[in-house]
């Protein structure tokens, strides 16, 4: 029974810790690139160079959190109803 509850509180924790994140950093770095905004290649001696651009994140190093990203679709979805039914 205790242990129950204890996991129930550990993972309302945890939640509501991930949602509180989602609202104050959004963004976080883009897996492809490392957060570099391009990736990283070889030279024929093994020294490492700039690569193409990514083209995952656009350059920019920086892409939208999941949690985030279903808040955004959640709220653009409320909207369009709520100004559809005015």
């Amino acid at each position: 029974m205790t242990l129950t509850l204890l996991a129930i509180a550990v993972l309302t924790v945890v939640t509501f810790g991930y949602f509180g994140m989602c609202a104050g950093q959004p963004f976080t770095r883009c897996r492809r690139c490392n957060g570099f905004g391009f990736h990283t290649t070889t030279d024929r001696k093994g020294r490492p160079k700039r690569g193409k651009s990514c083209r995952r994140c656009k350059a920019t190093g920086l892409r939208v959190r999941l949690g985030r990203r279903a808040w955004n679709a959640y709220h653009r979805t409320h909207r369009t109803h709520r100004n559809g039914t005015r």
